[in-house]
C-alpha cells in the first residue's frame, strides 16, 4: 500500500533536486526525509533517484513514477475536498476539465452562469488539462466532466461523449492591408502571406498540422510569429504583424484595427465534446451535464 505522505516528499524531492530545499518547504528536517525516500524506494523495489555529493536526480524509471505520482496526489486531494463537502452536508461540488476553447467559446461560462443561477452556492472547481488527464480523471470520479476537442474512444468500457459544437476558422488581418477591401478571399490570395500561427500546446505536431491543413485548402503559409493563443494572435494581427486563423467565436473581441473575414472553402474548424463516466452517481453532475449540452448553442 502506497504511503501518500512518502509520495508528497518523493514529489518535493524530484521537483527540487535538493533534499535540503526540499526538507524546508516540507518543513521537517533532512534526515526522516531521507529515511522516507529510502523506505519507498525499498517498498517499491525500484532507485528512484541518482545520488552523488553534487546533487540528486530522478532515474529513468523516477521520471514516470513521478508523472503518476502527481496525477494520484492530485486525485486524493479531489478526493479529500470531496469528503469534506459531503461531510458538511453539501451536495459533494462539481470538479470539471476544460481546454482553453472551452472557455474561448463560451461554452463553459455560459453552463457556469446557469447552474450559478440554480445552485448559487455550489462548489465548483475548474482544472485545465490535457484531454488524457481528463479522461484518466473522468474514470478515477477526480472528474465530474471533461470538455475536450476529441471525444474518447467509441469502445471505451467507461466513457461517453457528446458533440457540443464545431467553431469555424476564420481570417483575420490588419484592417489596412490589401485584401482587407476584398469581399471574399481566395487560397490564392493567402499564399506566401507572412502568417502568425496558433499554437496547440496539447498537440506536439500542431506546425505541422496547421501547415497540412493550409495546403489542403490551397495555400501555403510563410509562418513569422507564433502565437500561444487566438487573443495575442489578434493582437499581432492588429500591429500589422501578419494574417491568422481565429475560432468565429473569438472574432467579438476584434478591435477596429483588425477586419474579418469568412472563407467557406476553409472547412477546418475547432470542435468541443463534452465526456462524462456512464456511471451517474450523483443528481447533481446529471444535472450540470444537462445544462452544458441544453447551453451549447448560447455562442
Amino acid at each position: 500500500m502506497l504511503d501518500l505522505r512518502q509520495l508528497r516528499y518523493f514529489v518535493a524531492v524530484a521537483e527540487t533536486e535538493h533534499v535540503g530545499r526540499a526538507a524546508e518547504r516540507l518543513h521537517i528536517s533532512q534526515s526522516p526525509l531521507s529515511r522516507q525516500i529510502a523506505q519507498l524506494e525499498q517498498s517499491l523495489g525500484l532507485t528512484l533517484f541518482e545520488r552523488s555529493q553534487q546533487r540528486i536526480r530522478l532515474t529513468r524509471d523516477g521520471q514516470v513514477f513521478l508523472a503518476e505520482a502527481r496525477a494520484l496526489l492530485r486525485h486524493a486531494d479531489r478526493l479529500e475536498n470531496l469528503g469534506r463537502r459531503l461531510g458538511r452536508g453539501e451536495e459533494g461540488g462539481l470538479c470539471i476539465g476544460y481546454v482553453a476553447d472551452a472557455m474561448h467559446t463560451g461554452v463553459l461560462p455560459g453552463a457556469l452562469r446557469a447552474v450559478r443561477g440554480e445552485r448559487p452556492d455550489v462548489h465548483i472547481a475548474l482544472y485545465n488539462l490535457p484531454p488524457t488527464e481528463q479522461f484518466e480523471g473522468l474514470r478515477q470520479r477526480s472528474l465530474d466532466i471533461a470538455l475536450v476537442h476529441e471525444p474518447p474512444a467509441a469502445d471505451d468500457p467507461d466513457l461517453l461523449a457528446a458533440p457540443l459544437l464545431e467553431d469555424p476558422l476564420f481570417l483575420a488581418l490588419p484592417a489596412r492591408h490589401p485584401l482587407a477591401g476584398r469581399e471574399e478571399v481566395t487560397p490564392s490570395d493567402l499564399d506566401g502571406r507572412p502568417w502568425i500561427a496558433v499554437e496547440n500546446s496539447q498537440d506536439p505536431a500542431w506546425r505541422d498540422t496547421f501547415i497540412a491543413t493550409c495546403a489542403a485548402a490551397g495555400f501555403t503559409p510563410d509562418i513569422r510569429l507564433h502565437a500561444a493563443e487566438p487573443l495575442t494572435a489578434l493582437g499581432l494581427v492588429a500591429s500589422g504583424l501578419g494574417l491568422a486563423l481565429v475560432q468565429k467565436s473569438m472574432t467579438r473581441a476584434t478591435t477596429e484595427e483588425v477586419a474579418v473575414r469568412e472563407l467557406p472553402w476553409y472547412t477546418t474548424n475547432i470542435q468541443l465534446w463534452a465526456a462524462w463516466h456512464r456511471i451517474d452517481l450523483r443528481p447533481l453532475v446529471t444535472d450540470f451535464r444537462t445544462t452544458v449540452l441544453r447551453t451549447h448553442d448560447a455562442p
